[in-house]
């Protein structure tokens, strides 16, 4: 199944001989279901070494180049935080909604048209399989904190668990990972946050709030991430998703299952998503693509 966000979209990266030994899960459920469709883009664990170092190149590059949100978010200092910023406006609006689907996928298109024209990149936007990290995420290479990677889990901090929808009003709690602090290795260890939180998975004295209560203010601080090797398992396995597809023709009912039951325990592939990365902005439903 394909989870593409901009905060997480690299590539993977190559073993190296002391790594953990690693195998991806089956996943000839969704490849079957991908075969039909139109196009087919590439897992991040597929591209060529260069490739992903290009796409890297690009993500880096629009983090370094000015804002143009002015007034609207006056925390964004990149074109990079523009999109976490377009995010954040207009996070109520676009989940939950029927237009979930059709907005989110606008959203990837507009940032891989400026990773192109503002960056020089050639590729096409990359996702993760989720599938293939779901029993071992951990140990992927996509998050081995190589110069191809995605970098690594956060430095482990002690840390409760997170609540969904909100630690405010848990119907599901998320066990702590094995992470929580800031990301210490790979392309991505230096990188600062600028917008959120509104929505924090971490607590507030791991996270510092915002200036303003929108979210949009400066607060610059370290990515973290809390990678859940128990979101991945209980529900981002290949039956997962292909049971999503097949068994829930109706549109409606599709975006319901796919965003979660909360009230009745299901976390949801979308929702689950989130929290296979989880930290700070992940698993923040407002701040998230940052």
């Amino acid at each position: 199944m394909r989870f593409t966000t901009t905060a997480v979209a690299a590539a993977a990266a190559s073993c190296t001989s002391t790594a953990i030994a690693y195998t991806p899960a089956d996943t000839s459920g969704t490849d079957q279901l991908a075969a039909q469709g139109l196009a087919n883009l590439k897992a991040m664990e597929y591209p060529e070494r260069r490739e992903k170092k290009e796409y890297i190149d690009a993500v880096l590059c629009l983090q370094s180049k000015p804002a143009i949100s002015g007034a609207l978010a006056p925390g964004a200092k990149s074109r990079y935080d523009d999109f976490v910023a377009t995010h954040i406006n207009q996070t109520l609006t676009i989940h939950g909604t029927a237009n979930f689907l059709t907005w989110h996928r606008y959203f990837v298109q507009t940032y891989e048209t400026a990773l192109r024209n503002e960056c020089s990149y050639t590729g096409y936007q990359p996702y993760l399989n989720w599938g293939q990290l779901a029993l071992d995420p951990l140990n992927a290479p996509v998050f081995s904190g190589d110069s191809t990677s995605m970098s690594g889990n956060g430095a482990y901090v002690n840390h409760s668990g997170a609540g969904v929808p909100s630690n405010e009003t848990p119907f599901i709690t998320v066990p702590p990972g094995q992470g929580g602090g800031c990301l210490t290795s790979g392309p991505f260890a230096n990188m600062t946050v600028n917008h959120g939180p509104i929505s924090p998975a971490l607590p507030s004295s791991l996270v510092p709030s915002n200036p303003q209560p929108d979210g949009l203010g400066h607060n610059p601080r370290c990515l973290r991430r809390d990678i859940s090797t128990w979101a991945a398992r209980t529900n981002l396995q290949d039956r997962n998703s292909t049971e999503l597809i097949v068994e829930n023709g109706e549109i409606g009912k599709f975006q319901t299952v796919m965003q979660g039951l909360f009230a009745q325990g299901l976390l949801g592939v979308h929702t689950a998503g989130h929290f296979l990365v989880g930290g700070d902005p992940g698993g923040d439903l407002f701040a998230s693509p940052g």
